[in-house]
């Protein structure tokens, strides 16, 4: 017999808080050696105050500072006058020809390598990052931009390369070290300025290696293509961010110019047509433009002035180098693919998704825009209530908040470069093996987000610059839609590390100046992670009473007879086609729309966060709480059988209300039946375990080459209308599967062999989808044909289509049982 997950909890932790009780000296040490949460909090500042944190470019880097200097990396082939403008490339996009781009390697602490292979300009770019700690301001970094034409270009590819500079804090002015060259720059070209959060610093952009292309034409003598232009202007704020148009207005009024004097009829070649004007001085906008012919190299030095010693190409050279062996070194340790997938291309391929996924992380400020009326029709009381909600929404009583921030990773760089709640949850779980204190630090930036109520936002477009890549329809924030709360799945694993380590190494302050350290520095030294527990609980408590509170179904106005009259939920936000606060968007539901519903995804994601919560209060010592938690989870194990379970349909479903106003269940089978065996909520020797596993393994209905079906085949609404979540293979989910496949196999029980199967069999599956669509378009997907296992949708979706790393470090379980057989075992 199992013990139940409640049980399991309590007991864990009941262990885990005796365990800590047994290591005082270790506790005390921390305190008298200084390691503070304070002194981390610092550290951690300083180690990741620089990144290419503007993800939505192929390039980009800032600091996590608002209003600071950012930057970006722009280039276009210029061998034609008919392509130019379509040729330049600056923010990531699903169409402009691209055969792959993302990081081959990346450590958010250190750096990495980027590959961009853009085919249609013929051309090859890689980005080399580095970040080389020391001084008062996040240490000094620099990067290395080198252009291989490719094989289907011509000797001579000629090509424009900007590196776009900008400052937006009011005032803050970045000035361009002259060096009296009219018509550009024969050497380097170097910029210095000052703010208060970064100090004074150099930024230094290298002459570097390649050829340049040569123009007879008259206007040669005022266009010197083999030197660097620098354009320097002052802008407003608003405008900084929007570098494409900046330069094409900037390029325009020098093509005008050349028209001018020389006339359409005798026009120079378009590489020596588009350039900007040398105009170089102080502004908060700066342009750096080359012209190459051919392969090209430069670097991009910036340089702390507290760090007391300019950085220079040859620490760039040796970073780069130190960089990617302790990258390959450390994903050997974390990540290494386990049987039958250890050949080198699955390395490779692994170390790409952990490294896009990293490298995806981005800083955002700015407002975002909410409807707070609190309109009554949102309560979504009436029959009907959908209809209302609308007409509601129609009102447009939506307002700015903020100024916010967030460090947070994103699901996709071309189309979703911001923040999305419930996919978050999901990008620190292999964010938390590779960096603790990382995934710690973005799981705090978000709850800094929350409101007096408990509410964040799902979705978080904070600015300008992230609502012009979202429909105007979907920009509004309402706070009283929910979203899955994932990031209590980062907790549990948070807290399972900590009881691992036991108290079992211990940091002193002489060392905490090491990444390797503040990588781990919250569960080597267990103090530290219970004052971080202890410091974010009572936004946990917050968010889960107000779920609560917004998110509770009926069960008293309908006569529903349940074990508890408290534990049942509903999401608000229903439309007759979507309930997308679920995640799960136009998964079939009942029709139509009914306001006694009751949704077992969210009743499962309640018992999972009680859960979580459980364990949270067992290890701060909050008896009352861990009690409370506990009652909840136990009223919600048991509703789950009592208003969710069909025995007929042998599966959990959604309910409703009937015409005769009696509890109904709807069963489409999929995703949402598997939710309480997804989320752990199922003992090994419950008999409807069995019945779920079936479910999942059935061929005919969710089972596929390519992974778990989201709906069953079987289903009227298989692949119909939208077809988002009504067939493909979405990994988030399949990663939940695998995960309690494992769960299940290795504990005693009635379904162990079978569990086992089904584990080794999924994993195989969805490892080899996701690499084949990797090695055949180049790209990870945001979702994968369950028949064909082809990547389907939103291009470079490196966001939870990233934990294919951890399925593949995950071992293949020996002796697989045989399905036949199982419920007799």
């Amino acid at each position: 017999m199992g013990f139940s997950p409640q049980l399991t909890a309590l007991l864990s932790f009941l262990l885990l808080s005796f365990l800590l009780t047994l290591t005082p000296s270790s506790v005390l040490a921390a305190k008298d050696e200084g390691v503070l949460p304070g002194e981390i909090g610092r550290l951690n500042n300083q180690s990741l105050l620089w990144g290419p944190y503007r993800p939505n470019l192929y390039f980009g880097v800032r600091p996590r500072i608002p209003k600071s200097i950012a930057t970006g990396l722009l280039w276009a082939k210029v061998d034609n006058y008919v392509q130019v403008q379509q040729s330049f490339r600056y923010t990531c996009e699903q169409n402009e020809g691209m055969a792959g781009y993302g990081w081959d390697e990346y450590d958010t602490r250190k750096g990495g390598v980027q590959s961009i292979h853009d085919s249609q300009n013929q051309l090859d770019i890689t980005t080399l990052f580095v970040k080389v700690p020391g001084g008062g301001h996040g240490g000094s970094w620099a990067a290395r931009i080198k252009g291989e034409p490719r094989d289907d270009a011509p000797p001579d590819l000629k090509t424009t390369v900007i590196f776009y500079v900008t400052s937006e804090g009011l005032g803050e002015i970045i000035e361009v070290v002259k060096d009296g060259e009219e018509n550009g720059f024969d050497g380097d070209v170097t910029l210095e300025g000052k703010s208060g959060p970064l100090g004074d610093y150099k930024l230094v952009v290298t002459k570097g290696k390649g050829e340049h292309p040569s123009s007879e034409h008259a206007a040669s003598n005022k266009r010197e293509l083999d030197k660097t232009t620098v354009q320097s202007l002052v802008m407003s704020e608003e405008h900084q961010w929007q570098a494409k148009q900046v330069v094409f207005q900037q390029l325009k009024a020098g093509v005008n110019e050349i028209i001018e004097n020389f006339g359409p009829e005798n026009a120079p070649p378009p590489w020596q047509v588009y350039q900007l004007s040398n105009q170089p001085g102080s502004g908060n906008v700066h342009m750096i433009q080359k012209v190459f012919e051919g392969p090209f190299e430069f670097d991009i030095l910036f340089s702390s002035g507290s760090a007391g010693k300019d950085i220079t190409s040859e620490d760039l050279t040796r970073e780069i180098k130190a960089t990617t062996e302790s990258f390959n070194a450390r994903f050997s340790d974390v990540f290494a693919p386990q049987a039958p997938f250890k050949a080198d291309k699955y390395r490779k391929f692994g170390r790409s998704m952990l490294s896009n996924l990293a490298g995806g992380i981005g800083y955002f400020y700015g407002h975002h825009v909410v409807d707070r009326s609190y309109a009554p029709e949102y309560e979504e009381e009436n029959e009907g209530f959908w209809e209302e909600t609308a007409e509601a929404r129609g009102r447009r009583q939506e307002q700015l908040e903020g100024p916010y921030e967030l460090f947070s990773s994103i699901p996709s760089r071309p189309f979703f470069p911001r923040g999305f709640l419930w996919d978050e949850g999901f990008h620190l779980l292999p964010i938390i093996d590779w960096d603790t204190d990382l995934a710690l630090e973005i799981l705090k930036s978000w709850y800094n987000l929350m409101d007096e109520d408990g509410w964040i936002a799902r979705e978080q477009i904070l600015g300008d610059e992230a609502r012009s890549k979202v429909p105007s329809e979907f920009q509004v924030q309402y706070p009283h839609y929910a979203n899955p709360p994932t990031l209590y799945l980062v907790l549990e694993a948070f807290i399972e590390k900590l009881q691992k380590a036991n108290g079992s190494q211990r940091v002193g302050k002489e060392s905490l100046s090491t990444d390797s350290v503040l990588e781990s520095a919250h569960v080597d030294n267990p103090e530290l992670g219970l004052e971080y527990l202890r410091s974010l609980y009572p936004l946990l408590r917050r968010q889960y009473l107000w779920f609560k509170k917004t998110q509770h179904g009926d069960i008293k106005s309908y006569d529903r007879e349940a074990y508890s009259t408290k534990e049942a939920y509903r999401w608000r936000g229903r439309s007759v086609q979507h309930i997308l606060t679920s995640g799960l968007d136009d998964y079939p539901r009942p029709q139509p729309p009914h306001p006694g519903e009751l949704h077992v995804d969210l009743m499962s994601w309640m018992g999972m966060m009680a859960r979580t919560l459980a364990k949270i209060a067992a290890a701060v010592d909050l008896p009352e709480d861990l009690e409370e938690y506990n009652k909840a989870l136990d009223g919600i194990l048991h509703n789950l059988n009592d208003l969710h379970w069909s025995e007929s349909e042998g599966a959990f479903c959604d309910a409703t209300i009937d015409e005769f106003e009696e509890h109904a269940l709807v069963c489409h089978k999929g995703y949402i039946s598997l939710f309480p065996f997804l989320l752990g909520l199922l003992s090994p020797d419950d008999p409807k375990l069995g019945k779920v596993l079936d479910l999942l393994g059935d061929e005919d209905q969710l089972f596929s080459p390519h992974g778990i079906r989201s709906l069953s085949k079987k289903s009227e609404f298989y692949g119909t209308d939208e077809n988002y979540w009504r067939s493909p293979v979405w990994i988030n989910i399949n990663y939940l599967a695998v995960v309690q496949l494992r769960n299940y196999a290795l504990q005693p029980g009635p379904h162990a062999a079978w569990a086992k199967d089904l584990y080794n069999r999924l994993r195989a599956n969805l490892i080899e989808t996701v690499y084949q669509s990797w090695e055949d378009t180049g790209f990870a997907w945001e979702q994968y044909n369950p028949e064909t296992g082809a990547g389907q949708r939103t291009q470079h979706f490196t966001g939870w289509t990233s934990l294919v790393v951890k399925i593949m470090a995950m071992e293949e379980l020996d002796g697989q049982g045989d399905g036949h057989v199982r419920d007799e075992l």
